[in-house]
């Protein structure tokens, strides 16, 4: 499941019926549409006729209940955001040859990445770059991988892997650990000495979904200490697993940026298990050797952000 916290319906003058066309197919109304678009309602239908005739053919099925897409629309829906997404690029870019970093900056994020770490980033770049806009969206690796392949994100922050065979140019930027968290009541909390993941056989183990990055971790790390969890509960975002584990639910294994403020409370606890902390590393992904100004100071401030090593020294004190 994606999360859009900003979305731009901003109209851009060769394209507007890709635009009006993309306004009602994810509004599923005519008149929302409009109102979204700052448009009349009969001017969103003629450019859609419009937009079907030089298709030449119906994109959208019309009830007085419903509008939703038929299978060509999907089809033009799909390359609609694909162009829309390189056409703002293209204009961004040679923008870029006349002037200093400004405009639209689309970005995506894994869960762990951009819930927890994103938002110091952001305000850095915010307060440095003013006259840069940018837009966020939240999902697992897997969605942000599919957004940046087909041109919806200028960039996308990712844990873990995705298919190699993609188009898109993969760099690492920072390192994250991960622990196994427990309720402060569990009984192993208060046991001496590293314990043994087989200690945790019967425990049930809240997870991420797959295509997750941090689910990826676990199998790993289960994977390397030759482990199984005999129980498992599927959860799809972070923040829920947390509020199971603090009630005694299960436990589970997450990155140090998530769980710094319920250590720092005791709302968590880590445990000693070997393998742990177990390392990862947050990557950036992008689908173009062009780079507008934007996305270059904002990959700059990634690489070079001493806020992400402040951030990391304070983890490591909150884990000890």
């Amino acid at each position: 499941m994606i999360s859009n916290y900003i979305y731009e319906k901003e109209l851009l003058p060769i394209d507007h019926q890709l635009q009006v066309f993309i306004a009602v197919a994810e509004r599923k109304n005519f008149s929302r549409a409009a109102e979204d678009l700052h448009m009349t309602q009969p001017a969103v239908s003629q450019y859609i006729r419009s937009f079907e005739e030089s298709i030449g053919v119906r994109l959208l099925e019309r009830t007085n209940k419903y509008v939703r897409l038929n299978r060509a629309g999907e089809i033009a829906y799909h390359h609609a955001k694909e162009i829309v997404g390189l056409y703002s690029k293209m204009h961004n870019l040679v923008d870029d040859l006349a002037n200093k970093a400004s405009g639209s900056l689309t970005i995506g994020a894994s869960y762990t990445f951009g819930e927890y770490v994103l938002p110091h980033i952001l305000s850095k770049l915010v307060a440095e770059y003013p006259s840069i806009e940018p837009s966020v969206t939240i999902g697992n690796t897997a969605d942000i991988v599919e957004l940046v392949i087909s041109h919806q994100l200028d960039v996308g922050l990712i844990e873990g892997h995705f298919k190699e065979a993609t188009p898109l140019q993969n760099e690492n930027f920072a390192e994250d650990a991960m622990y196994v968290v427990a309720s402060p009541i569990h009984p192993l909390v208060r046991k001496k000495g590293r314990l043994s993941i087989g200690e945790l056989s019967n425990d049930l183990w809240l997870l991420r979904e797959e295509g997750s990055g941090t689910r990826e971790a676990a199998e790993t790390f289960f994977s390397q200490s030759g482990f199984r969890p005999a129980r498992v509960m599927q959860f799809s975002s972070t923040q829920p697993i947390k509020e199971s584990v603090e009630a005694g639910l299960g436990i589970s294994l997450l990155s140090q940026w998530a769980i710094q403020k319920e250590l720092r409370h005791g709302e968590l606890k880590t445990l000693p298990v070997k393998g742990t902390p177990f390392k990862r590393n947050f990557s950036i992904v992008t689908n173009s050797p062009f780079q507008t100004k934007a996305l270059q100071v904002f990959i700059d401030l990634l690489k070079n952000n001493e806020d992400l090593t402040v951030l990391n020294q304070k983890n490591s004190t909150n884990m000890k």
